[in-house]
């Protein structure tokens, strides 16, 4: 790995009906469809929207939800890896 390459950071995260929306501190913007987790799909607005950034905004975590997401992942195109 080159250690001169950033890894991506999340700044922000917001919802809307069908999609997570994930704002990079480079200036992109990830649209990710909630189907590719199924905890963020069935949760509640107020749930969903209590999360906190992990590794300086490498990861969101949902402590209710018991649910963590890495940016790396979601780049990679990466859902729920425990849904079969």
């Amino acid at each position: 790995m080159n250690t001169l390459v950033k890894e991506a950071q999340a700044s922000k995260v917001w919802f809307d009906k069908d999609n997570m929306w994930v704002a990079l501190s480079d200036g992109r913007q990830l649209s990710i469809p909630l189907t590719y987790f199924p905890r963020l799909l069935h949760a509640g607005d107020e749930q969903k929207n209590n999360y906190e950034m992990s590794g300086n905004g490498t990861g969101i975590h949902w402590e209710e939800l018991d649910e963590d997401i890495s940016v790396r992942g979601l780049l990679a195109g990466i859902g729920d890896m425990t849904v079969k």
